[in-house]
């Protein structure tokens, strides 16, 4: 079939195969020209490894240290009349390249968050990769069942304590436009905190230091976003950012376990960027817009992939991290640089529906958001006939 972005809202209901392959295969081109990251990690478990930041993770240790990857994620198969996710593409082809390179990548798909995917996730280790060295937390998910209680949660998107009017973008109309946002109920907080905060990251380092999986000195990083000013109201100040904050209590524990046998455990910072699950963060497109316009223009810009590419080389397997006074490891520093926030805080209020692709780069973050599901990526031919039933072949059964 012929394949053409059709979007709806904040999400793309339509993905490309051949354009999710160009992507990784981009990706992957961006790690091997760096060069080899010193004493990188060699056996990587990836959960949430199909899209964003947890793909670049797999990529960056895979083909920046030659490392064997397992990847857990929740994506959904293709059919002859129907494409798949954008992460079930990213897959197919990191696991193509990968057996290309002669590197183990297996992958398992399912809930990240039940039981049954952490034992299968174990017996997987155990019996093909003994025990890994760095376990990456990289699970973006609305909803969450309590894998002890049954309990389903479900997150919100609101700022606490009061109703907050923030300005956004209505990215169906482009339209500049204000909405106002009431305060979360605590039960509401709660439920954020139960599906986004760390607990879910403590059960799966318990369960893996408890099965022996762990190797000695291994790492393990859980990501984050913080921003500045401009975000704090709906997103660190916010439902998110209580479950945030959670994480920064959670990771005390976890890097106290670790390190009785020399390991690490470190919440990495990194920047604001088109994920699926930013397009769905009220006033983030306008932000993104306004950051992208501005961190070009000096040339500071960066994707996933020089993110965490970074994130490896220069914190997590460097003599001297980024630290930040929290203990964080950080790789946002050119986004929340003062230079840079002071001019998109200029800039904020003055976009209108009139202006909006003069003072922002909105055309950028569109770009960028169809290229999450496969499209406008440079090379692709998009009236040629594809198969959307494309299958992953290491994928655990």
């Amino acid at each position: 079939m012929i394949i053409k972005p059709r979007v709806r809202g904040f999400i793309c209901v339509t993905t490309h195969p051949a354009g999710c392959e160009a992507n990784v295969r981009q990706q992957i081109d961006y790690v091997k020209a760096q060069g080899p990251i010193a004493n990188g990690p060699k056996k990587v478990l990836v959960l949430g490894a199909s899209t964003g930041y947890g793909l670049a993770a797999r990529i960056t240790a895979a083909f920046g240290s030659d490392a064997a990857t397992l990847g857990v994620f929740f994506e959904r198969a293709g059919t002859e009349t129907k494409p798949a996710t954008p992460g079930w593409y990213n897959t197919a082809a990191f696991d193509k390249f990968a057996t290309e390179k002669g590197l183990y990548a297996k992958s398992i798909n399912g809930d990240a968050f039940s039981r049954d995917i952490k034992a299968k996730t174990i017996e997987t280790i155990k019996n093909d990769l003994g025990q890994v060295d760095l376990v990456v937390y990289s699970l973006a998910a609305p909803r969450r069942t309590h894998p002890e209680t049954g309990q389903v949660f479900n997150s919100v998107l609101k700022p606490v304590g009061q109703s907050v009017t923030l300005r956004g973008i209505d990215t169906d109309k482009e339209v500049v436009k204000e909405s106002v946002f009431e305060p979360a109920t605590q039960e509401e907080i709660d439920n954020t905190v139960a599906v986004m905060g760390g607990e879910d990251w403590q059960m799966w380092i318990d369960a893996l230091a408890e099965a022996g999986v762990l190797a000695p000195g291994a790492k393990t990083t859980a990501f984050t976003y913080l921003g500045e000013k401009i975000t704090h109201d709906i997103y660190w100040n916010g439902s998110i950012g209580a479950a945030k904050k959670d994480l920064d209590e959670k990771v005390l524990g976890i890097r106290e376990k670790l390190a009785a046998s020399g390991g690490d455990a470190r919440v990495a910072v990194l920047k604001a960027l088109v994920t699926q699950a930013s397009s769905a963060i009220p006033m983030m497109p306008l932000y993104l817009s306004l950051l992208f316009k501005v961190m070009k223009a000096k040339g500071t810009h960066e994707g996933c992939i020089e993110q965490i590419y970074g994130l490896y080389k220069d914190s997590l397997y460097n003599a001297s991290p980024r630290l930040d006074e929290e203990g964080r490891v950080r790789t946002d520093q050119k986004e929340l640089s003062p230079e840079v926030q002071s001019e998109v805080s200029a800039l904020w209020d003055k976009v209108t529906n009139e202006n909006l692709y003069e003072l922002t780069d909105f055309a950028g973050y569109k770009h960028e958001f169809l290229r999450l599901f496969g499209f406008e990526i440079e090379g692709v031919d998009y009236d040629a006939d594809v198969n959307p039933d494309v299958q992953i072949p290491h994928l655990v059964a």
